[in-house]
């Protein structure tokens, strides 16, 4: 074997033009970036379809879901129970429906729904 080494010939690389091979790249990015939203996106829908079959079964909620107005988050708020939507500042929020009392049922950008105090939103 170390005989074989010592005389294998090696065989110089090709210089490809730059240009071609960075259009070369962008055009292989793009199909896999393609292929990938793809996935992303039915990844995410079934997360969401979980998310709101949770929902249902936790706040016992059979009406249709709509979205009554859009809100923003004014401060950053840790969930102190399993109902509550933890908030970050600034995040935009759906609302769902008004409960009784001070709190309202709102779903967040990733599909969580929960408990969130009126007090912690700003609407639009």
């Amino acid at each position: 074997r170390g005989k074989d080494e010592k005389y294998k010939v090696r065989m110089p690389k090709l210089r490809v033009a730059k240009e071609y091979k960075d259009k070369r790249k962008s055009i292989d990015d793009l199909e896999r970036n393609i292929f990938k939203f793809k996935k992303s996106s039915e990844e995410k829908s079934k997360k969401m379809e979980k998310e709101e079959r949770s929902f249902r079964e936790t706040f016992m909620y059979h009406k249709e879901i709509r979205v009554l107005a859009t809100a923003t988050a004014a401060r950053s708020v840790r969930s102190r129970r399993r109902a509550d939507l933890p908030l970050t500042a600034g995040e935009h929020l759906d609302v769902i429906e008004a409960a009784q009392g001070p709190a309202v049922i709102c779903r967040n950008a990733r599909g969580r729904y929960g408990y969130v105090l009126a007090e912690h939103l700003n609407f639009r």
